[in-house]
C-alpha cells in the first residue's frame, strides 16, 4: 500500500520529534530497489520516508488533500522552503483529517 501525494496520516506512536496522532501529508511516492514506499512531512516540519511495511506499522491514513495532491516534489530543500512559505499549513488542521 504505497499513498498517493496528498494523503493525510496521523502517527501511531510518537516519531520524528512528533507525538503520537500528529499529522503528516505524504509528498512523494517512490520506488527504491523494488520496493514502493511514500514520504510524508508531519506538522514540525520533519519528514521521512516510509516503507508500505512501514506504513502498517506506524501511520494511519484520515483524509486527503486535493490541492497538495498535485505537490511536485523536486528536493528536501526545496520541501523545506514549501513547509516554512505554508504550503502545507491546512493539510495540518486537525478538522481536515476527521
Amino acid at each position: 500500500m504505497s499513498y498517493p501525494v496528498g494523503t493525510l496520516v496521523k502517527l501511531k506512536i510518537e516519531m520524528l520529534g512528533n507525538p503520537k496522532e500528529s499529522l503528516g501529508v505524504a509528498y512523494e511516492e517512490y520506488v527504491l530497489d523494488n520496493h514502493k514506499g511514500t514520504s510524508f512531512i508531519f506538522r514540525n516540519g520533519n519528514y521521512d520516508g516510509f516503507s508500505e511495511e512501514e506504513q502498517i506499522l506506524f501511520v494511519d491514513k484520515v483524509g486527503f488533500d486535493l490541492d497538495l495532491s498535485q505537490y511536485k516534489f523536486t528536493n528536501v530543500i526545496q520541501l523545506t522552503r514549501d513547509f516554512y512559505d505554508g504550503m502545507f499549513v491546512n493539510a495540518f488542521d486537525d478538522r481536515i483529517a476527521q
